[in-house]
C-alpha cells in the first residue's frame, strides 16, 4: 500500500482527475470520524463544505453499510448524485421477501446477547449490524454472534470495527453497487475510500488502472492499493482532489 498524499502518489490521482472518475466514499470512518454513540456520527463542517465542493466538480457517491435513509439524512445538503445502503443493497436487492427473512435474525441475535451488556442490536431491514464498542466482553459477543449466525444458514457475516454484520448471502456488495454506479453515470474510472472489512468488497476489484482504491489507515492484509494515515486525512484528500480537478465535472460532460 503506497499513501495517496505522498509526492509520489499526486501523477496517480493527476490521471484519475483527468479520466473522468466516479468518486466514491463510506460514510462511517471516512466522511465522518468513528464515534461511540452512532446516532452521532456526523461529518465535520470543513468535510462537509469540502465534499460538496467536489460533488459540483465530479459525480460523487456515498456507499454506506447504514441504512440508505439514514446516510441520506447526513448528507443533507450535499449534492451526491446516488447514496447506497446497506453495504450495497439499498437500493436493488429491497423486496418484502427479503425484508422479511432478516426481520427474523434480530429475536435470535437479542437472546443470544441478552446477558451482555453494552451491545445493540440495529435491525437495518435488509441487514443486522451488532454494535458492541462499549461492551466489556467483545470476545463473548463476536463469538456468540457467529454462533447464530452459523445456526440462521444463508447468511454472510462481515465484521467490522467493534461491530459484526449480517447480510444475506449472494446479497449486491459494496464492489457491486460502485460498478453499478460507475456504469450508470457514465464514468470511465472510479476513486474509492473506505475504512473498514465491508469495503474489501470494493478492494478487491481487480481493475488496475480503472478502480482507485484508498484505506483509512494503513493494514498489511488490506487488499486497498493506496491508504490515508487517519480518517483526519480525509480534507487534505478532498483538498487535493479539489486542487487538480478539471474545470467542468459533471455526469453528462
Amino acid at each position: 500500500m503506497r499513501d495517496i498524499l505522498a509526492r509520489t502518489s499526486r501523477e496517480v490521482l493527476r490521471r484519475f482527475a483527468s479520466s473522468r472518475p466516479l468518486l466514491a466514499f463510506d460514510y462511517d470512518g471516512t466522511l465522518a470520524p468513528i464515534v461511540s454513540d452512532p446516532d452521532r456520527a456526523a461529518m465535520r463542517v470543513a468535510t462537509r463544505t469540502l465534499l460538496g465542493r467536489l460533488a459540483r466538480r465530479y459525480p460523487c457517491v456515498v456507499i454506506s453499510g447504514r441504512a440508505r435513509a439514514d446516510v441520506q439524512g447526513r448528507l443533507r445538503g450535499v449534492p451526491a448524485l446516488e447514496v447506497v445502503g446497506n453495504h450495497g443493497i439499498e437500493p436493488w436487492l429491497t423486496s418484502r421477501r427479503s425484508r422479511l427473512a432478516v426481520q427474523r435474525w434480530q429475536p435470535a441475535l437479542e437472546r443470544c446477547i441478552a446477558r451482555l451488556p453494552g451491545v445493540l442490536v440495529e435491525n437495518k431491514h435488509y441487514s443486522v449490524a451488532v454494535h458492541y464498542r462499549q461492551s466489556p466482553e467483545k470476545k463473548k459477543v463476536r463469538a456468540a454472534v457467529e454462533r447464530v449466525a452459523a445456526a440462521l444458514g444463508d447468511v454472510r457475516l462481515i465484521r467490522g470495527k467493534q461491530v459484526v454484520n449480517l447480510l444475506p448471502n449472494g446479497a449486491p456488495h459494496k464492489g457491486v453497487a460502485l460498478e453499478r454506479a460507475r456504469i450508470r453515470f457514465g464514468c470511465d474510472t472510479a476513486i474509492y475510500v473506505g475504512d473498514d472489512d465491508t469495503d474489501e468488497d470494493v478492494f478487491a476489484l481487480d481493475e488496475p488502472g480503472r478502480v482507485l482504491t484508498v484505506r483509512i489507515g494503513r493494514r498489511r492484509d488490506s487488499l486497498a492499493s493506496h491508504f490515508l494515515k487517519s480518517q483526519a486525512d480525509i480534507d487534505r484528500f478532498l483538498r487535493t482532489l479539489l486542487s487538480i480537478a478539471p474545470e467542468r465535472r459533471g455526469p453528462a460532460d
